[in-house]
């Protein structure tokens, strides 16, 4: 019965809710969460005078600014790039991108692009919200935050009294604490997949090895965030190098590859053929996906920062954005599109991007994807359990025992994980994100100008 509810309510939130017609005879399938997490990046991007183009440089140079030196606990602005960008850049900059290209075309590549650029400004309204009612951290020092929060102090505002709990605070955690723990099952999952086919390696071992890791960074104090600080730079540094490298072997391509890109996103041959449906939509979910702006996870690191102004973390957790989409998942893309298109015809998933790497890199191009996808999805757990710590405070308290009681259960869904997959706590994991992402969109509207009002002020201090 609850396997059937489940199911029932992840139709819901990521099933095609409405189907519009198209030229040939196809139709567009859109869901509720793109109903929502569109028209609110639009928004959004209109409210903020497309901020994340016309602020660029301040992104960047919030990037680097320095922490104050009241709380040697608390994080700077770049940390908390660190965690988020460890979460955003997971399987779905591999696996999920060679999926939208396998079957929407390179022009998904666009629209990808097109959601970044709007999904960054709603990440700039939840992560200045996070600053704005973030809060100190008994238990591991510094600050934390997030949409429980600034939800749980929404409420207090509206109803003007104080009050212990707020319901739509509780849901969104307990949405969080579920998702990050069907995401962790997955992580284990596609590793030890990805490791028994490049080193031949029994799933068994792999899952040992991968839980004991993990085991040992996450069950200390602030060893995630260490850790992190030196697993995210290398990982994203080393696949965009590796990129560059292959694109510049392969320059006298290029011009065809974005002339594809660019004369498929608008579909005039996929139109005619009724695959534009396919184009579009493949680009729009992998894009939002990806980037998760406006599901309320990046703003649990956003809030740890110690700004100045909290315009500051909004505009690092935007970047975050770019850094995910732009960059990391562009680069999966050009490794496929730069690829004979006879030789990864019919192939999918990591099959392919295996299979392009060869092409590129020979028998090392393998072994590169298998070891970047460990990176990525293991910075991933190590993120989301960051996350996890202000969710589970709220719902329980300052208390040591309920934070490591969490930590064990994500640790024990990493070890199941790698030994059988689970769909059934794969889609709890997907309608887990779904849920929080209703639940945050839901306050972002009526909080929205508290943060677009500190980005005025912050925009009059710059003059």
């Amino acid at each position: 019965m609850i396997v059937t509810l489940i199911e029932k309510v992840y139709s819901f939130l990521w099933g095609d809710l409405i189907r519009i017609p198209l030229p040939g005879g196809s139709s567009l399938g859109i869901s509720l969460l793109i109903l929502l997490l569109i028209p609110t990046g639009i928004y959004f991007t209109v409210r903020t005078r497309c901020l994340p183009v016309r602020l660029f440089p301040d992104m960047l140079k919030a990037l680097v600014e320095k922490k104050g030196k009241d709380d040697k606990s608390s994080l700077s602005s770049f940390q908390t790039l660190i965690v988020s960008t460890a979460t955003r850049v997971g399987m779905g900059n591999l696996v999920g991108v060679v999926a939208a290209v396998s079957a929407g075309g390179a022009g998904a590549v666009f629209w990808m692009w097109v959601t970044a650029i709007i999904g960054s400004s709603t990440a700039f309204i939840e992560a200045t919200l996070a600053q704005l009612y973030k809060e100190k951290d008994p238990l591991y020092g510094g600050y934390r935050g997030g949409p429980a929060y600034y939800i749980h102090h929404y409420v207090e505002e509206r109803q003007g009294k104080k009050k212990k709990k707020v319901v739509l605070s509780i849901l969104f955690a307990i949405s969080g604490l579920i998702c990050w723990c069907g995401i962790s099952q997955v992580i284990s999952n596609s590793v030890v997949s990805s490791f028994e086919n490049a080193f031949s390696i029994p799933p068994l071992y792999t899952t040992i090895g991968l839980a004991a890791i993990a085991a040992v960074i996450v069950l200390r104090k602030n060893a995630t965030v260490k850790v992190l600080d030196l697993l995210v730079p290398v990982m994203a540094v080393c696949y965009f190098l590796i990129t560059l490298f292959i694109i510049f072997t392969n320059i006298g391509s290029l011009p065809t590859v974005f002339g594809k890109i660019f004369r498929e996103a608008f579909g005039l041959r996929q139109a005619a053929a009724g695959g534009f449906g396919a184009v579009l939509m493949n680009g729009i979910k992998r894009g939002l996906f990806s980037n998760e702006a406006g599901s309320g996870s990046a703003p649990c690191a956003a809030a740890a920062a110690e700004c100045d102004q909290p315009v500051k973390a909004g505009l690092v957790q935007a970047l975050g954005v770019f850094v995910d989409t732009i960059v990391i998942c562009s680069c999966t893309a050009m490794i496929m599109l730069l690829a004979p298109e006879e030789l990864t015809s019919g192939l999918s998933g990591m099959k392919l991007l295996q299979t392009a790497m060869k092409y590129h890199l020979g028998n090392f191009g393998v072994i590169f994807i298998a070891v970047t996808l460990f990176m990525f999805s293991f910075s991933t757990f190590l993120g989301i359990l960051f996350y996890a710590r202000s969710n589970v405070a709220y719902l329980f308290g300052d208390k040591w025992c309920w934070q490591t009681a969490y930590k064990v259960l994500a640790l024990v869904m990493l070890f199941i994980g790698g030994i059988a997959a689970y769909t059934f706590v794969w889609d709890l994991g997907d309608v887990g994100i779904g849920l929080m992402t209703i639940f945050n969109i839901f306050v972002l509207y009526p909080l929205a100008p508290k943060a677009l009002g500190e980005l005025k002020e912050y925009e009059a201090g710059r003059k």
